[in-house]
């Protein structure tokens, strides 16, 4: 029993255009070359054939033999459900005396072009359609009203059949024709970018869907191995999960005093500060604590590598592939060189969704950043995956290395007002020494010590000591001690 709409065979895409494409219609997929619209077609007639739908592909600039190799090159067969068509000419049309062939005479071609179609249509009687590619229609046309004209007579002509066709455009000629948008049912759009440093990224967007919701702006996509995965922008407002809020302990009780008792469920808490400040070990004593618990994280590594992360940490005293080995502890090197950030909230999502992730550890936004194409995106993307993660009661700590080491810092990227906590971390100088100081300045779901409290980290992890209630300054990197007793951590206090 056909349905509705015709299934693309790419999940992603499907889930952008609310389930396929509507049957029975003409549908443009366009894109420069290398774009991948040879892939998305041949994925939308594999999945009809899995269907048990007739497929054609129509080929007016590859050849057969050349189609079916890049298929190959994915794992694919075409079955027999699928037909590849190559409307070019006979090798015997292409000497002198056969000028009046399908190459040189464009009045003779295009009527020649066009009859060959709909007789090989006729003898297949498919479901789904690929006409590869528009460029070569539109230059037998050689005029923009003989062009709308041919295209409005394939439109017609499938339209008796209830066909689903996809027309493909390379953009080589005359981008600027708006012909088929207007004539098309919907139209796919296809883009690739090369970015200054690192691997191309590709997102598509979907221009036009005549009569029906589809998710708009832009999605990320990549050609792999298997074929095309989309990944459909992150709407937090569309996923809603109940979960019931309770109160996380760090395992460190000077942590949790300064957070007013510890972090609830399906809060978001960013870690500010300069590099080697312990932004990482914090981060990582909550997933050990979740671990503890006997619940799941994850840890997404931007900027360490694992082994060098394993050993540090071991040294700190927290054994992350002894977490590992519980099956409670996922973690996972990102290159942000060759990621986008829609792969990156996909990878988050299928954490959450289908692992059962409830802590999640981005470590750091700097290197989610570098993913980025502007500082903008940045914060919209982050935007939607805090609000996700929050409804669906995971808990995500995310860390920031701030620009400089003492006195006034610059941050990259604000999101603290993001955030649902924000710990603060501090260089400053006493009795000779650099020392850290560790603050709580945000906790929207509750209340917390505004104290400023020092901490050491040494092989057997943090040590926190008292609120710092007799200085002034410490923020500023040079305080001032007005007190009597030196409140300050001893070396071995820790």
């Amino acid at each position: 029993m056909t349905t509705s709409k015709a299934a693309t065979g790419i999940v992603g895409l499907d889930d952008i255009l609310a389930g396929g494409l509507s049957r029975s219609h003409v549908f443009l997929l366009e894109g420069e070359p290398g774009t991948g619209k040879t892939t998305v077609a041949l994925q939308f007639l594999l999945a009809g054939s899995a269907a048990g739908e007739r497929g054609l592909y129509i080929t007016l600039s590859e050849t057969e033999r050349e189609l079916r190799d890049g298929a190959r090159s994915h794992g694919w067969e075409l079955d027999e459900n699928i037909s590849v068509f190559e409307l070019t000419p006979p090798e015997d049309l292409l000497n002198a005396a056969h000028q009046q062939s399908l190459l040189y005479s464009s009045d003779l071609e295009l009527g020649e072009a066009t009859k060959q179609i709909f007789e090989i249509v006729e003898k297949v009687k498919p479901s789904r359609v690929i006409i590869d590619s528009l460029s070569e229609i539109r230059l037998l046309a050689q005029s923009s009203l003989r062009y709308r004209r041919q295209i409005l007579a394939i439109k017609h002509y499938f339209a008796r059949y209830d066909t689903t066709v996809v027309l493909l455009d390379d953009l080589t000629t005359e981008s600027l024709d708006k012909t088929v948008h207007s004539v098309a049912h919907g139209v796919i759009r296809l883009e690739g970018l090369t970015p200054t440093y690192g691997a191309e990224r590709r997102r598509l967007r979907v221009v036009k869907y005549r009569g029906q919701k589809y998710r708009g702006g832009y999605h990320d996509f990549n050609i792999m191995d298997n074929g095309i995965q989309v990944f459909p922008r992150l709407v937090a407002a569309e996923h809603r999960a109940g979960y019931v809020s309770r109160q996380l302990s760090s395992g460190i009780k000077e942590i949790d005093a300064l957070l007013g008792g510890g972090l609830d469920s399906g809060s978001s808490t960013v870690i500010l500060g300069p590099a080697g400040t312990g932004k990482s070990l914090i981060s990582l004593i909550f997933a050990a604590a979740a671990v503890a618990r006997g619940e799941k994280a994850a840890l997404f590594i931007f900027d360490e590598e694992l082994g060098l992360l394993y050993t540090r940490m071991r040294n700190l005293g927290i054994d992350l592939r002894a977490l590992q080995d519980t099956g409670n502890l996922l973690i996972e090197q990102v290159d942000a060189a060759e990621l986008s950030p829609g792969e990156f909230a996909h990878r988050v999502r299928r954490c959450v969704d289908e692992l059962g992730i409830q802590t999640v550890v981005i470590d750091s936004l700097n290197g989610y950043q570098a993913a980025m194409p502007e500082e903008n995106a940045l914060v919209l993307h982050v935007h939607e995956l805090l609000l996700y993660l929050n409804r669906h009661g995971a808990s995500t700590f995310m860390t920031v290395a701030q620009h400089g080491l003492v006195g006034d810092m610059q941050t990259p990227v604000d999101i603290t007002y993001l955030a649902d906590s924000v710990i603060l971390l501090r260089y400053f100088e006493a009795l000779g020494q650099v020392r850290r100081a560790i603050s709580v300045i945000k906790k929207r779901t509750g209340t917390h010590e505004s104290t400023i409290r020092e901490y050491r980290i040494s092989s057997s992890g943090m040590t926190i000591g008292e609120p710092l209630e007799a200085f002034q300054g410490v923020l500023r990197g040079i305080p001032q001690y007005h007190g009597e007793n030196n409140p300050l951590l001893r070396d071995t206090d820790a």
